[in-house]
Order: structure tokens, then C-alpha cells, then sequence
């Protein structure tokens, strides 16, 4: 099983490139399932309805979100209507939509988890508790895991903390593709952040000028999405379909 899971859509700018490449890149490596984390599509940030139904027309099977997925109050129906957009699982069970999602694949199903970090981000419910009660909950399906989060000894250690009980785990946030894939001791894949897909010329999506302005005056500043050229960035994970573990990793970057 070929799953391809593609990071941060960030904009306009990432909408169109995941529009013009991520179709052509499937057929390529022949995908069975497509993961997009897409809580920074709408422009701004946040994620709306338009931007959702845009990443899936554009081949995505599930969405991930993280910490912007509120930032839209339009969203909120949408992630209550649709079952395969997922926000993270350790927000309280009061608020909409859902932290994970089980996709059948015919011969095999998959589950795709949602969880964010809480080492410099939200004080959301520990995501170690969260994800060993989704594990207690699911049965006979493959699972796999966008951990949104920010520190990299955080999506580490959850990296280790699964290993063998998850076919995958992938990290989103940071928006910058981390060196670090690989197979885990238990067969378990693992990279820090599988970067973003947004405008290449930029800081995580925002136009340079802002982010330094802001360093330099300390002063608030209304950020902007850059223009220009866009890059897709994300991995191809191939699964064994008998025993789901990860049998290689890659990460893949185009413009």
C-alpha cells in the first residue's frame, strides 16, 4: 500500500500547486490513499469550506488540520458534515468535528490520526493519553499519524512512543521539510515535518518583509501570504499490507 501525505497547504499560492501536481504525482507513484494537512489553505490562515472542497477535487482523501483549524467559524459545520476532514484529537469532545478517521480500502482499512503538540502551542489534553485511548478504540486497521506540533523532541519522542503500534507517523506545524526519515526499531515510519506547500519564497508562507519587520521593530504586524513561485513538499510511504509496517519512506519536494 502506496500512502501519500502532502504538508501545510498554505494559501492561494498552495492551493494551485497542489491543483496542478498532486494528481499527475499519484498516478507516478501509484497512491492508495492521499493525506493533505490543509489548517493554513484559506488565505490568511485557517481553513474554509472553499479551501477544503479544493483540496479534495484535487485528489486528497483525508485532510488533517492543527492549531489554526478554528480560526474559520465557517469550518465549524463543515468538519460536523464531512467525514474525512479531521481536526486534532486531544481538543475537548465538545467542539466540532472529530480527531480521527477510518478510510476502507477494500482489503484493508486505514485510520488517520489527528493530534497536536502541547510544548509551546495549546494546553490541549496530553497527546500520549489521547492517542493510547484511539489505540484501546480501533481495531484491524492500519493507523497513521499527523502529529502537528512544534517542538522537535515532542514529535520525537511520540515517534518512539509508537513505534510498533502505528504504521506511520508524520510531522506538520513547522513548515520546514526536516533530514530525518526513517524506519523506527519496530518498523514504525517516522519524520519530524514533511515541510509545507506554499509560496518557496517566503517564511513558512508569509511575505519576508512582514516577519522581518516584526523581528526588527517588535511592533504588531498584519502578515500576508508571499507570492511567486510555489513548491509541494510531503512523503510517499509504502505499508506492508500484512503486517503494517513501513516498509521505505521518502520525501518528495516539487515546484
Amino acid at each position: 500500500m502506496n500512502i501519500m501525505a502532502i504538508g501545510d497547504v498554505v494559501g492561494t499560492s498552495g492551493c494551485e500547486i497542489l491543483r496542478k501536481r498532486l494528481s499527475s504525482l499519484k498516478k507516478l507513484y501509484k497512491i492508495d490513499l492521499c493525506i493533505v494537512n490543509g489548517e493554513n489553505s484559506a488565505n490568511g490562515n485557517g481553513i474554509t469550506p472553499e479551501s477544503a472542497e479544493h483540496i479534495f477535487a484535487s485528489g486528497a482523501d483525508v485532510i488533517t488540520t492543527g492549531n489554526h483549524v478554528f480560526k474559520r467559524h465557517e469550518i465549524q459545520d463543515y468538519l460536523e458534515e464531512k467525514p474525512y476532514i479531521i481536526r486534532p484529537a486531544n481538543y475537548p469532545s465538545s467542539v466540532p468535528g472529530k480527531g480521527y478517521c477510518i478510510v476502507d480500502m477494500g482489503k484493508f482499512r486505514v485510520c488517520v490520526v489527528n493530534l497536536m503538540g502541547t510544548v509551546f502551542m495549546d494546553a490541549l489534553a496530553n497527546p500520549f493519553e489521547v492517542m493510547d485511548d484511539i489505540l484501546s478504540k480501533v481495531q484491524d486497521a492500519f493507523i497513521i499519524v499527523d502529529f502537528h506540533a512544534e517542538a522537535t523532541s515532542e514529535k520525537k519522542a511520540m515517534g518512539f512512543y509508537l513505534d510498533g503500534k502505528v504504521s506511520a507517523i508524520f510531522g506538520t506545524h513547522t513548515h520546514v521539510q526536516t533530514a530525518d526519515e526513517q524506519i523506527l526499531p519496530n518498523g514504525t515510519g517516522y519524520i519530524t515535518d514533511i515541510g509545507m506547500t506554499g509560496p518557496s519564497l517566503s517564511v513558512l508562507g508569509v511575505d519576508p518583509k512582514l516577519v522581518i519587520r516584526r523581528f526588527v521593530t517588535k511592533m504588531p504586524v498584519r502578515f500576508q501570504n508571499a507570492t511567486g513561485p510555489a513548491s509541494m513538499c510531503g512523503i510517499i510511504l509504502c505499508i506492508d499490507d500484512k503486517n503494517g509496517r513501513t516498509i521505505s519512506i521518502e520525501k518528495i519536494c516539487v515546484e
